[in-house]
């Protein structure tokens, strides 16, 4: 008799978690930014981080919506999702969908640059290039003076972002 109750309010509980949602994180430029987003939603205990693909800058995440975002439509979920990372972050980090392109269609490129000597210029560089339409993914390395982004090749290359760097007047090796 016990062992069915307890078996039904285990199923009970197991059926009672929120789904999961996979996007994107912006600002997951280097590997301890990893630690820096867990610890971020270690604050919202109505959120939980089920995985980070780093190499793709992907999370995944469980929560639920209704909950946290009463009211709201569920095409309007991401939308508040990433202002309350952005605010939180205070516009380090924030919330895209997951890219439409299949990973096999991006291309890897590395770019060289001088004077990245610590988080914050990284974040700067990192910002110059993932705004550029087409660039689904990338890092900042000061350690390694690098520049790494998966992209688009139907939208952007390497020259593209190169000329944006030099813009803002990142000096390229």
């Amino acid at each position: 008799m016990w062992t069915t109750l307890i078996s039904a309010f285990v199923l009970a509980t197991a059926a009672a978690e929120p789904p999961t949602t996979k996007v994107r994180i912006t600002g997951l430029f280097a590997p301890d930014r990893e630690k820096d987003l867990r610890e971020l939603f270690a604050k919202w205990p109505e959120f939980k981080i089920v995985r980070i693909d780093f190499e793709f800058a992907e999370a995944e995440l469980r929560f639920d919506a209704a909950t946290v975002f009463p009211r709201s439509k569920p095409a309007e979920v991401l939308a508040k999702l990433n202002d309350k990372v952005r605010d939180a972050s205070v516009g380090t980090f924030g919330v895209k969908p997951l890219s439409n392109v299949p990973r096999d269609k991006l291309t890897r490129i590395e770019i060289a640059v001088v004077g990245l000597d610590c988080k914050a210029c990284c974040l700067g560089v990192y910002e110059v290039v993932a705004k550029i339409d087409g660039v689904e993914q990338a890092t900042a390395s000061f350690k390694d003076g690098r520049i790494t982004a998966r992209i688009d090749p139907a939208k952007t290359d390497k020259s593209k972002l190169m000329a944006a760097l030099k813009e803002r007047g990142v000096a390229l090796k």
